[in-house]
């Protein structure tokens, strides 16, 4: 589509969207502002906006998402272990690109007026005394210092090396879901409607087709565990303020409500990793966990003793101190498996570990270092991202083997498979960006490679500013046909393939793979057309393998 019609397309969106609110906004004759500047200051939730605004600038000046909005810096800013300060302070708050980003800022500012407005810049607590929580800024800037405190705990206590706003996001969700169940679920289709608003004026029309994906499926990207933990952060914190409020929703409502942030916001993918690529999903689990949250926060806040209950419930204190007692049970069992694996983190090697393949098969070549960080190319080497603490429970098992990419860093007590083995060899070329606070460097990696058969030989090479080389040579590949009983095979070298003839395991001839004109070895005649290489001998000439097509 040329570029006229999709400004016009854009337009037409926008235009759509602000003539269809502002009729619905005439017709209705309401004062839609009195509720509004009764709870908040002037009427704004600004507790939201600074948040938000503060989120935003992580992205853009921090990662450096100003200069690269499709490429921010994250590796550094992901909550590596406990050993890894700057992730733990800032992973809650950065994001590894637009799409995370705006998708997480969207859920803020549909969301996050709900707790606001529950929390309130006027308190209603009028025996309160101190000038500190009666004052409204106070309690404006409370909001975003509460996102601050949230940010931090998820980060401490979530398994994985975390990245992102989501965390706090769901705690907030927490404390708008203890209040306004039905309204909270109401935010969350609003939030959809506002991202698919978004992607319409980004990308007017979208051409697509089949191809294969070698990304993780999309359950195996969600951080369960520390969505979990804010989730019921934050409906600890709507517990507390319902307590301190006169009403709060019927038990059905919240019920119902809770059933359904947590089924759309896909609470119910647990799931574990078995390595190179695969995963299992626990999905009934995951399924039978959800309702228990329901019942959990139900119970929990109808014990607070303003939600009506037919079910004769006594002993008031006691009742309000036994179900938060239980909250905090359960946030300590989620929270609890982090300690060891982030503390376990800080101890292991991770250089050695990135170097030590479980299947030695091939050339592990020369790696790259930047500053504190290592980038190698390995295949089916221990993954010291899932492996920290060695467990193996229902068939599956910690230890487990990655292929890819691989960048460590001790100072940082980072592991990563930055790109898959499958990824790279799909696409031919990827970027690797490192870096830290006021400063970045890109690594991009290439593959090269030939096709013989079923078997693949290639090269891998890590190219910086000032240097390249090679990263990985594979093992040869041999061709299907043999010629007059001769086995051909490609091998990688470290400048450009080779040819191996061969004939029960004994080799009659090599010979450098021909990049133009013809070759010999062992009696027969190799020439290369194009993308594929021919063999020949007594007349008869066939193919034999078929350099590497990327997309």
């Amino acid at each position: 589509m040329s570029s006229p019609w999709l400004a016009l397309t854009r337009i037409a969106v926008a235009l759509a969207v602000v003539l269809s609110a502002l009729v619905a906004w005439r017709l209705d004759a309401r004062d839609r502002t009195a509720a509004l500047r009764a709870r908040f200051l002037a009427g704004i939730p600004w507790g939201t906006l600074l948040t938000v605004l503060g989120v935003l600038a992580i992205y853009l000046f921090v990662q450096g998402g100003f200069q690269h909005w499709y490429g921010p810096l994250a590796l550094p800013f992901r909550a590596w272990s406990y050993g890894s300060p700057l992730g733990i302070v800032l992973s809650s708050f950065a994001h590894v690109g637009p799409g995370h980003l705006i998708g997480n800022l969207v859920g803020t500012l549909t969301l996050a007026p709900l707790a606001e407005y529950a929390w309130g810049h006027y308190p209603d607590e009028q025996s309160s005394t101190s000038p500190l929580v009666r004052n409204p800024l106070a309690r404006v800037l409370a909001i975003p210092a509460a996102a601050l405190l949230v940010g931090l705990f998820v980060a401490l206590f979530a398994i994985g090396p975390v990245i992102g706003f989501s965390g706090v996001l769901f705690a907030i969700a927490g404390v708008a879901l203890v209040h306004y169940p039905l309204a909270t679920v109401v935010a969350l289709a609003a939030s959809d409607a506002v991202r698919q608003i978004y992607a319409a004026v980004r990308n007017p029309v979208v051409q697509a087709s089949a191809s294969p994906s070698f990304g993780a499926p999309w359950w195996a990207g969600i951080a369960i565990q520390a969505h979990a933990i804010g989730l019921l952060v934050g409906v600890l914190a709507g517990i507390v303020l319902v307590r301190r409020r006169e009403t709060g929703p019927t038990a059905g409502r919240l019920w119902l409500g809770t059933v359904l942030f947590a089924v759309s916001q896909s609470l119910w993918a647990v799931y574990w990793f078995r390595g190179n690529g695969g995963f299992v999903l626990y999905r009934a689990l995951g399924v039978v966990l959800v309702f228990g949250l329901a019942l959990l926060v139900v119970a929990s806040v109808v014990a607070t003793g303003r939600i009506p209950s037919t079910v004769p419930l006594v002993g008031g204190t006691k009742r309000w101190a036994g179900t938060a007692v239980v909250v905090l049970l359960a946030l300590a069992a989620l929270s609890a498996p982090a300690i060891p694996v982030n503390l376990t983190t800080v101890e292991s090697s991770t250089a050695r570990a990135a170097s030590t393949p479980a299947n030695a098969t091939a050339d592990q070549s020369d790696a790259i270092a930047v500053r504190d960080y290592t980038v190698r190319y390995a295949e089916n080497v221990t993954n010291r991202q899932v492996s920290v603490v060695d467990v193996a429970a229902f068939g599956e098992s910690t230890t487990v083997n990655a292929s890819g990419v691989i960048v460590t860093s001790e100072r940082r007590h980072l592991w990563t498979t930055a790109v898959q083995a499958s990824r790279l060899a799909f696409t031919g070329r990827a970027t690797v960006r490192l870096g830290g606070l006021g400063w970045d460097e890109r690594i991009r990696v290439s593959r090269t490679g030939w096709r013989a058969g079923d078997d693949r030989a290639y090269k891998v090479w890590l190219n910086r500013s000032t240097e390249s080389r090679v990263g990985y040579r594979s093992a040869p590949a041999t061709a299907d046909a043999t010629i007059r009983g001769k086995n051909v095979s490609i091998v990688p070298r470290r400048k450009g393939f080779g040819l191996v003839v061969s004939r029960a395991n004994g080799t009659l001839g090599r010979a450098p793979l021909p990049n133009n004109g013809t070759t010999r070895a062992a009696n027969i005649t190799f020439s290369r057309e194009g993308r594929t290489l021919f063999a020949a001998t007594g007349g008869t000439r066939v193919p034999i393998a078929e350099r590497e097509r990327y997309r």
